[in-house]
């Protein structure tokens, strides 16, 4: 899951620090006993993309909560624009496309972009936002006939039609094709080339790896790590070697330097600190090994060995929310 020469020119780019117009600063939130997050700082500057990682209940819902004024926090500051988030002044520089939202089905999409657009000042030029999420062709189909990708882009065009400044994407291509999940990609690129600032949350580590500036990657409601995609997958150094081979799991796990290993199908995925040994044990056990392939380690080796020596190696995620 390596970057492209393209993704790995955009990180390159990333703006100069600037004061965040979004930020956490040491903040802890509680429901009852259930502590969601803990101390965490976390700021988003104008022509950034932060994306915010983690499992299953490592807090990352919560965090935009906050952001967004829906909830408070029970220690610590959030500012947005340099104050409350709940302020009207800041809410309408504020875009979000959240997983929760809901959609009157019998609206057509013109209709629902004309209604959001409404409740902004400067919104997006007519037909804009429909040209950006790629909704050409689709504005007079009602929202409740649409497939699921094509529902995903109405959301995402939502979220664009205020010309926000700040702008929370949660999910953005659940459930899109190749095509419309690149057209997405592309246009928020170009939002965040114009100064944006967007805090994207996703668990396509590859949508993270190819759009983000800085990750930070949450667990049990606390940052446990932060910096670039290539900070991030330095932490864990080691490579990754695919082949298909007769020797079974056991046998992989068994070599000399093979710190993890799995089966997809009928090719091996394995995790090594260093491949060359391990490669010269498989070709001695296997003369009929193909398909063999060596690369750097990825994100999404990077995240699933941070997170497992977090939570001790169990894979349980605790009491985030």
């Amino acid at each position: 899951m390596s970057a492209s020469r393209e993704d790995v020119a955009f990180e390159s780019q990333a703006p100069a620090a600037r004061e965040p117009v979004a930020r956490l600063e040491n903040v802890s939130k509680s429901y009852g006993s259930i502590q969601a997050l803990r101390n965490v700082s976390i700021g988003v500057g104008p022509g950034e993309l932060v994306a915010l990682l983690g499992p299953n209940g490592a807090g990352k819902t919560t965090a935009v909560k906050l952001l967004l004024g829906l909830a408070r926090p029970s220690a610590g500051t959030v500012s947005v624009f340099g104050g409350d988030p709940r302020d009207h002044r800041r809410r309408v520089r504020v875009g979000a496309m959240l997983q929760v939202a809901a959609v009157p089905a019998t609206l057509r999409v013109a209709e629902h972009i004309d209604l959001f657009s409404s409740y902004f000042p400067n919104p997006m030029r007519p037909g804009e936002a429909i040209r950006a999420a790629g909704l050409e062709g689709l504005a007079n189909r009602r929202f409740g006939e649409l497939s699921g990708g094509q529902k995903q882009r109405v959301l995402f065009a939502l979220a664009l039609c205020g010309d926000p400044d700040l702008l929370y994407l949660d999910e953005p291509t659940a459930g899109l094709d190749v095509e419309a999940r690149r057209l997405v990609w592309e246009e928020i690129r170009r939002r965040v080339a114009q100064g944006k600032a967007v805090l994207l949350t996703t668990h396509h580590l590859e949508e993270a790896d190819a759009l983000a500036h800085r990750i930070v990657l949450l667990n049990r409601g606390a940052v446990l790590a932060e910096g670039t995609p290539r900070q991030i997958k330095a932490r864990i150094a080691g490579r990754r070697i695919r082949c298909s081979t007769r020797l079974g799991l056991a046998a992989i796990r068994a070599l000399d330097g093979v710190s993890e290993a799995r089966q997809d199908g009928a090719v091996y995925e394995i995790q090594a600190t260093q491949a060359e040994p391990v490669v010269r044990q498989l070709l001695a056990l296997d003369e009929g090994l193909t398909g063999l392939e060596v690369t750097s380690t990825g994100l999404e080796e990077a995240y699933l060995a941070l997170t497992k020596a977090d939570t001790g190696g169990d894979g349980s995620s605790r009491r985030g929310v």
